[in-house]
């Protein structure tokens, strides 16, 4: 999935130690990807050997980041069984690892006890949040998320973040 460009790339070259994203839906329909996930469910897979076939400019972009000393963490809530976007997104999710991304699974029903957001987020070195806000239907829902750098805020996204960082599953032993 890829980001609001306004303000998103400037907060994240701005890090300096972590930038963490909390991705709580099931079901994503941005327009960038649908093209992909056409290919996917007529059977095309990334090959994790071929590299040049699936590095994109996000890679770059995290690669980077992390070169940097920046620790990127990505955590997904998920329904189970998952939905079949969710089959997607896990089946492409080496790429992030292989960008320097960690990147962790919690089944829903161990979230139920976590003060949640209301919104999947990027929280940047602990003190400002981008929320994210999609439609019903998944797709983008303003093109300027919002950005907080309100301490309680930035709290209360760091502690949902690091609940759920702790209970997930990291994504080499999860399987849908």
């Amino acid at each position: 999935m890829t980001q609001s460009a306004t303000g998103f790339s400037d907060l994240l070259a701005g890090a300096r130690h972590s930038a963490v994203h909390l991705e709580m839906r099931d079901t994503y329909a941005v327009a960038d990807e649908a093209e992909r996930i056409e290919q996917w469910r007529a059977g095309h897979r990334l090959d994790p050997t071929d590299r040049a076939s699936w590095w994109r400019p996000w890679l770059d972009t995290i690669a980077t980041t992390v070169a940097c000393g920046v620790v990127v963490r990505r955590a997904r809530i998920v329904s189970e069984p998952v939905s079949e976007y969710t089959r997607y997104l896990h089946s492409m999710t080496f790429t992030n690892v292989a960008a320097g991304e960690q990147v962790r699974w919690l089944p829903r029903m161990h979230a139920s006890t976590i003060a949640l957001p209301g919104a999947d987020f990027w929280l940047f070195d602990g003190k400002v949040v981008m929320f994210n806000h999609f439609t019903g239907e998944g797709d983008w829902a303003d093109p300027e998320d919002t950005v907080s750098d309100d301490p309680a805020v930035a709290k209360l996204c760091a502690e949902a973040f690091e609940t759920v960082w702790e209970r997930a599953v990291p994504h080499e032993q999860y399987t849908v």
